[in-house]
């Protein structure tokens, strides 16, 4: 799906009939995977009660409240009922609920506020991003929880003190690779860390809800996780952080991103895409580093500043071409 707020829907997939705002909501979900499908924003939900009912409601709450300011702002109304202004608001709600503790109280307003901002900032970067045909992709949410990860400990109602968001494991001396459970958990991590969710049930929930709405795709994230798998272990990287697929959800998104949603699907571009995803993944232990003294969280940073940077790169290159 365009996150330029394009109309036309560059996967090909058709928009679900299901109408009024729970199907937005949805796709507000769903649109975190690029897909504007209520479908499977439905296959995401119930991954996130998988996961844990709280991270259910509040995955609903953020989308609900960015679809909602969306609309009380005026924004394209084509945009927002694909679910354009929700996805980055399910992430900040989600992200809010995993650092802060989905279990209390004063999570909720925190949440709320980062869904109503993120909306805010997305229309910013979409106005500027657009002269040079680029989508503001997951950057809102990542200002918003980069800003609520470093400024939360100074709120004493806010901070309790125990960080839920795992950091990247520094590697052991001597270590040995990843052993079989861990990559095969790792595959399917990498689809659940995309929202946090470090359950590999969970990320095949995911990866179903992907399938569902869009065949390509699904082949796509596999490749890109795949690929983030064999780039960690080619790397060294400690097999605990590849089992929790902490380095391959940024490698998901920029294959899916390289080929079929903003890329016209080819060879090229699917080889195009798995070098986006092996460079995502290369920078994600970078990111965390630059961001250890307030918690070493890279969120979707090494997918967003990758995948930018390849696509603006796409005109130059005869045989790739901009959906």
């Amino acid at each position: 799906m365009d996150r330029g707020s394009n109309a036309q829907d560059p996967t090909g997939a058709t928009r679900p009939s299901v109408p009024g705002l729970p199907a937005e909501v949805l796709r507000g979900i769903a649109q975190v995977d690029f897909m504007p499908s209520a479908l499977c924003g439905l296959f995401f939900t119930a991954a996130l009660f998988a996961a844990g009912w709280r991270y259910g409601l509040y995955g609903l709450l953020g989308s609900a409240v960015a679809t909602g300011t969306a609309y009380a702002l005026g924004l394209d109304r084509e945009a927002v009922g694909r679910g354009l202004h929700g996805y980055n608001g399910c992430l900040v709600a989600l992200g809010a609920a995993v650092f802060l503790g989905a279990d209390h109280l004063g999570t909720v307003p925190v949440a709320v506020a980062g869904s109503v901002v993120s909306v805010i900032v997305t229309a910013a970067l979409g106005a500027v991003l657009t002269a040079w045909n680029l989508s503001a992709l997951t950057a809102p949410f990542c200002l918003v929880a980069s800003v609520m990860t470093v400024g939360a400990p100074a709120f004493r109602r806010l901070w309790h003190g125990t960080p839920g968001l795992a950091a990247l494991p520094a590697p052991a001396t001597g270590a040995t690779g990843p052993s079989w459970e861990q990559l095969w958990h790792g595959f399917f991590a990498d689809f659940g860390q995309v929202f946090f969710m470090p359950q590999w049930y969970v990320g095949l929930l995911f990866l179903a809800g992907i399938v569902a709405a869009d065949r390509w795709a699904g082949v796509m994230a596999c490749a890109g996780s795949a690929t983030a798998l064999l780039t960690a272990w080619a790397l060294g990287s400690p097999a605990d952080g590849v089992g929790r697929g902490l380095l391959g959800y940024s490698g998901v998104l920029t294959a899916m991103a390289l080929s079929g949603v903003f890329v016209v699907r080819s060879a090229w571009s699917v080889a195009y895409a798995l070098v986006g995803a092996a460079t995502a993944t290369a920078l994600t232990p970078a990111l965390a580093a630059l961001t250890a003294p307030f918690g070493g969280h890279a969120f979707t940073w090494p997918f967003v500043l990758t995948t930018l940077a390849f696509l603006a790169a796409v005109p130059a290159v005869s045989r790739l071409q901009r959906v």
